[in-house]
């Protein structure tokens, strides 16, 4: 049996399958911006896929992100406490910009004329206004006349008592049955209205297009006799596409969180806890961390501009790849994206139409990436690349390659800013870790990555430019559970905590038997901070345990402690399957790739000096001046500083 990842990138589309002896092979097709679901179809076909040999499909999907981008999602209508319309406009009233007093967050997905306000009114301390059904009529009356496609419901403090909220919904299922009705308290029972309702309308926004697309290709997979896939979620597991369908805001970051989930297994494999991940692509460079080799998962912050604080692998996103175009703006500075060539027209080099100067065509004029053809039907034209370059050396009076080289360090400079942001920020030291670079264009800019970050070890992962979806192939079945508990450490005791946990991995559990482990993580602050920490916790622990777990916790992250209570404000429970078995071996060269064996540098035991290029199976490695790079028993290259 086999285990098949799909990833669709906004220039490629990556299929890997893995047998159960850990035997991997990869196909890689341009991806079809028009209809995402047909890449996936032309890379099952040219992978030429068993229908009989396959275990499960797992696919990462950019649905989510792309509706958010380019808001075209469902129609919604929101209901939430009379006096509280207000509340996705004002957010957390901090600047879209510090200093451009000009710039404007993006509008909330729901107008404002679209909110309806609810007569009722729950308090920490119980019901203050009663909800009446002069109320509730007045609601579904609204509601009906805003003609909506889905409803989102926020009522105050829905997390600890639901009752309102389940009221109003079922009025307005009676009153309009084909609506998705959506309730926060199902979505994100956790304290602050503004994430809770925005995370709420970011689900009923989404829900509609993710059903629609996901059945469409369940069906389209099904005219090959292919199985329904499951879906890769922002937390770094999979769901069924039922479930997936269901919980449409968890799919936000489907396919960078399988990225970081293959990079961990590379990490596991070569015997490291800690590194600092970046994915290259096309369009975007996506980084993360890992931790005692899991993938770091965390409450989720915005994505395009929407907060939707669900858990998430941690994965900043960054506009910088390989079809970053380069340009100079008013002030005569060289610039690189935000802007994209993506797969159509694409690089200059492609030679597909685009004449535009990209990153790629930096590295193809510097020599990093070679003329002729490559996997995904690409071919290389070194030509087209220098044409393209001349463009922006002209108006800078450089040569060409003194250009490229600006290009590729100015996109060196945006990536590395998100890498400190991600390590930083955390308390972890970027100089503690390795650097597994991977994507099309990460084995290119490694080597300029860790100096700027004083790193002295890189690794380049078999398989490095379809690892997103290796990583899809491997991620286990996981559901994420989430139960407020606002209290103070010292007040839980280990009995009621225990029994809290229990309850909520048995809710999560359902159908599915013994196979999924539960793990629980409870998020704490000290009293009176406005951010948490999620701090692991298990059957037995008491509030104790929790607090002196969190001391060290924000010692680390935050370089102090404070002589103050610490509190809980939920418990955040994960049930997680067996990842698929793999053993990293050599890698089966991809569809397309010319037979060029001298060329395959994870096939030979050798070692580099940079400066050196070796062309990967399916990506290209720059060993800089002043690094060796050494094959890896497993695939792939460990570099090091000489």
């Amino acid at each position: 049996m086999i285990a098949v990842g799909i990833d669709v990138g906004g220039t490629f589309t990556d299929l890997v399958t893995i047998t159960t002896n850990g035997t991997i092979r990869a196909t890689k097709v341009l991806s079809n911006p028009a209809d995402r679901a047909a890449g996936v179809l032309v890379a099952t076909d040219a992978a030429s896929l068993n229908p009989h040999d396959i275990a499960f499909i797992a696919h990462g999907t950019t649905v989510v992100t792309n509706l958010l981008l380019e808001r075209r999602g469902a129609r919604v209508v929101a209901c939430t406490t009379a006096g509280f319309t207000d509340v996705l406009e004002l957010r957390r009233q901090e600047r879209a910009s510090l200093y451009d007093l000009t710039k404007h967050h993006p509008p909330p997905l729901v107008a404002r004329t679209d909110i309806v306000s609810v007569r009722e009114r729950i308090v920490p301390e119980g019901v203050l206004l009663i909800l009446d059904e002069a109320a509730i009529a007045q609601v579904v009356i609204a509601v009906t006349a805003l003609n909506p496609e889905t409803v989102a419901i926020t009522l105050l403090h829905a997390y600890a008592d639901a009752s309102h909220e389940l009221r109003v919904r079922d009025a307005i299922q009676r009153a309009l049955p084909e609506c998705d009705v959506i309730c926060s308290h199902a979505v994100l029972p956790e304290i602050r209205e503004y994430e809770r309702m925005a995370t709420t309308v970011a689900e009923a926004y989404a829900r509609p297009a993710v059903r629609r697309y996901l059945h469409a290709l369940g069906e389209r997979l099904a005219q090959r006799g292919l199985p329904a896939p499951r879906v890769m979620t922002s937390a770094g597991g999979t769901l069924s596409a039922y479930e997936a369908a269901e919980h449409a805001a968890s799919l936000a970051l489907s396919g960078p969180a399988g990225g970081v989930t293959g990079a961990a297994a590379v990490v596991r494999a070569l015997g490291f806890l800690r590194a600092l991940t970046i994915d290259i692509g096309g369009t975007s460079a996506d980084v993360g961390l890992i931790e005692d080799g899991e993938p770091l998962v965390e409450r989720g912050g915005a994505v395009a501009g929407v907060p939707i604080a669900l858990p998430r692998v941690l994965v900043e996103a960054v506009a910088a790849g390989g079809g970053s175009i380069g340009w100079i703006d008013a002030g005569g500075a060289l610039r690189a994206g935000p802007e994209s060539a993506g797969a159509s027209p694409g690089p200059a080099a492609y030679g597909t139409g685009g004449v535009r100067p990209t990153v790629t065509d930096a590295h193809v004029v510097l020599g990093h990436v070679a003329s002729g053809t490559w996997s995904g039907g690409v071919t290389i034209n070194a030509e087209f690349a220098r044409a393209a370059m001349a463009t922006l050396a002209e108006p800078l009076g450089v040569t060409v390659e003194r250009a490229a080289l600006a290009l590729i360090a100015t996109t060196d400079a945006t990536m590395a800013r998100a890498l400190r942001r991600v390590s930083v920020e955390r308390g972890v030291d970027p100089r503690s870790a390795v650097l597994v670079a991977f994507g099309g264009g990460g084995p290119l800019h490694a080597c300029g990555l860790a100096e700027r970050l004083a790193m002295t070890r890189i690794v380049i992962p078999p398989h490095a430019g379809v690892l997103s979806a290796v990583g899809l192939a491997l991620a286990p079945e996981r559901r994420e559970g989430l139960a407020s508990l606002v209290s103070r450490t010292d007040a839980l005791a280990a009995d009621a905590l225990a029994l809290l946990l229990e309850q909520e991995a048995a809710q999560l559990r359902g159908d599915t038997g013994g196979r999924l482990t539960a793990r629980w993580w409870a998020r704490s602050r000290y009293e009176g901070q406005g951010y948490e920490v999620d701090i692991p916790i298990t059957v037995g622990d008491d509030g104790s345990v929790i607090a002196q777990r969190f001391v060290d916790r924000h010692q680390m992250r935050a370089g102090f402690t404070l002589d103050r209570a610490v509190e809980c404000i939920s418990v955040r429970t994960a049930l997680v399957g067996a990842p698929w078995p793999v053993q990293f071996v050599r890698p089966e060269r991809l569809a397309a790739e010319p037979s060029r064996e001298e060329d395959d540098g994870c096939a030979l035991e050798r070692t580099v000096v940079g400066p050196a290029v070796i062309r990967l199976p399916d990506a290209t490695l720059h060993v800089a001046s002043g690094w060796t790079a050494r094959a890896l028993s497993i695939g792939g290259w460990m570099l090091e500083v000489s």
